[in-house]
């Protein structure tokens, strides 16, 4: 993921709301996701994509990435919804129930054949495929390092647990059900090994403070980098958990400089504060620095 953007929060719009997608000024998520897919009725879909298609050049201004999330390719509405939002403003499309590395294959082509007609660099848009059917989960590993657009994979929880049969339960007590803890392990360590985004499931307990944090400590514990928001309100609740705070920053120079004077005297490992402090600590807390870093510049 090297000089890839910040993707800790991306807000859902739907796309068929011309006075929500206005407030996306006096909002700061990493990516505004701009939905053409669920949060739009099937009588609305015509329409939404010509509110999005106005609000693009608009919404670019606040220099913020603009990932679409358009319709699936099982539908009808795939081709018409790429055509409407393909262009150099965006950041990247978002594609829902991706099931096997050929789903990503098509994609490709036909967003290829749109950044031909646009006059952009085949390529520069960016894939982010939700994995939320049986089928993908199974196919998670070849799925992920099937595409060089692909950016990021999206755990879908919703559309998976309607897939599986089996209810989803979240409240600020009980965060998701146990079975949802397999597709949650696979989806980040597969896009761990291909070098790309986990991002997870929105929590649709808007209301619920407790319950979101519990929920994004939780995605952050199984290694999702990020998380979809459906409201403004949990913005800032994602960007500070997916973001090292001062004091893991502070303790990470610590273990850093601790190693350093244990290897200039020849040793291999030492102890900070009762913890051994090896190869493997160190390397995770260079990690550390150079996101916090990245985030909020070096020395804050």
């Amino acid at each position: 993921m090297i000089n890839e953007p910040l993707l800790r929060s991306l807000l859902f719009i739907p796309g068929n709301q011309p006075k929500m997608l206005a407030k996306a000024f006096s909002v700061y998520p990493d990516a505004f996701v701009l939905d053409l897919e669920d949060s739009v009725p099937i009588s609305e879909k015509k329409n939404a994509r010509e509110i999005v298609m106005e609000h693009i050049h608009k919404i670019r201004k606040t220099d913020i990435l603009i990932i679409p999330r358009v319709n699936s390719l099982s539908t009808e509405f795939i081709d018409d919804d790429l055509s409407a939002v393909v262009g150099p403003e965006i950041w990247g499309i978002s594609v829902g129930k991706i099931s096997s590395p050929e789903d990503l294959i098509v994609l490709d082509q036909k967003i290829s054949k749109l950044e031909k007609k646009c006059g952009i660099e085949v390529g520069k848009i960016r894939l982010l495929a939700w994995l939320e059917t049986v089928s993908g989960i199974v196919n998670s590993h070849q799925i992920c390092q099937s595409n060089d657009r692909l950016a990021a994979v999206c755990f879908g929880a919703e559309d998976y647990t309607n897939d599986m049969e089996i209810p989803r339960h979240t409240t600020s007590l009980l965060v998701d059900n146990p079975s949802l803890a397999y597709p949650r392990t696979v989806i980040p360590i597969h896009s761990k090994a291909a070098g790309i985004f986990a991002l997870d499931s929105p929590y649709f307990g808007y209301k619920d403070e407790t319950g979101l944090i519990n929920d994004c400590q939780n995605a952050k514990q199984y290694g999702f980098q990020g998380k979809f928001a459906i409201h403004p309100g949990q913005i800032d609740t994602i960007n500070k958990i997916f973001s090292p705070s001062k004091e893991e920053y502070d303790k990470a120079l610590q273990e850093i400089n601790a190693f350093k004077i244990s290897e200039a005297m020849g040793r291999g490992s030492t102890s900070l504060q009762n913890q051994v402090i090896d190869v493997p600590v160190v390397e995770r807390a260079l990690k550390l620095v150079k996101k916090y870093e990245s985030v909020f510049g070096q020395g804050e």
